[in-house]
């Protein structure tokens, strides 16, 4: 497994699914962790979990698109831990499904507003303090949706995820000089709670879009995402790197 040791991270959307599968993941690799989300219980559980297991963790519930949010959690790496090292910027969510003609205008900038512009800000407050430690690692969860596929009634996500491929590719080059790597994870269909499907028969129709014709576990994509993270990933930048499963290329 990839290496954290010594290493300070920030993961959001860490309440449950992708990003709980990687706070534990990070923690077992040797990060210090500050998690966020906006469930306080879920986290605390979380925290007490990686604790029991020898970890080192700690707890901000809060919203990512309060710019006061994150950067609060980057004032925490640094008075609980002394710095930020990596940031896994995870947090999102599939906003409203309709074709572009029956979208609201709150519904879309709601999804552009946490899936994309609170990457924005979370950037904003984490580049500083990475360069206070001579570099560090971002790491943003997109979509193959918007990348490699269009999805009908999905124009606000496809657009949000689309966008940090694009923030994620020019802050790995403002960045990359001076010891920061950025890139975005492009996960496929994933078993966690915000996943689309709700019943078996929708379940088997987006396990079959799939090359492997099934969706992944929450632990397969942290496993990439701490790839990314780790210095396993040392010439990796500015990439889409793509964990879906084959839905990107799977035409049967």
């Amino acid at each position: 497994m990839s290496s954290l040791e010594n290493k300070v991270a920030i993961v959001t959307g860490a309440s449950s699914g992708i990003g709980r599968a990687a706070a534990k993941l990070f923690a077992e690799a040797g990060a210090r962790l500050i998690v966020s989300a906006r469930r306080k219980s879920e986290l605390e559980a979380l925290t007490a979990e990686i604790r029991a297991a020898g970890g080192e963790a700690t707890a901000l519930a809060g919203d990512v698109a309060d710019e006061a949010h994150a950067e609060a959690l980057v004032a925490h790496a640094r008075e609980h831990f002394g710095g930020l090292d990596i940031a896994f910027n995870n947090a999102g969510i599939v906003g409203a499904l309709a074709p572009v003609t029956e979208l609201e205008r709150a519904q879309w900038e709601e999804t552009l507003t946490v899936n994309l512009t609170a990457a924005f800000l979370a950037a904003k407050h984490q580049i500083p303090a990475m360069l206070e430690r001579g570099g560090g690692a971002l790491v943003f969860t997109s979509s193959f949706v918007g990348h490699t596929v269009g999805m009908p009634g999905m124009s606000a996500y496809a657009a949000s995820k689309a966008g940090l491929v694009g923030l994620s590719q020019v802050l790995a080059a403002e960045y990359g000089p001076k010891g920061i790597r950025v890139n975005a994870l492009l996960p496929g269909g994933t078993d966690t709670p915000a996943a689309t499907f709700k019943t078996a028969e929708q379940r088997a129709f987006v396990e079959g879009l799939h090359g492997l014709k099934r969706v992944a576990k929450p632990e397969e994509i942290a496993r990439a995402a701490l790839f990314l993270a780790s210095d396993a990933a040392s010439f990796v930048t500015g990439s889409a790197m793509l964990a879906d499963g084959g839905v990107s290329i799977n035409r049967t």
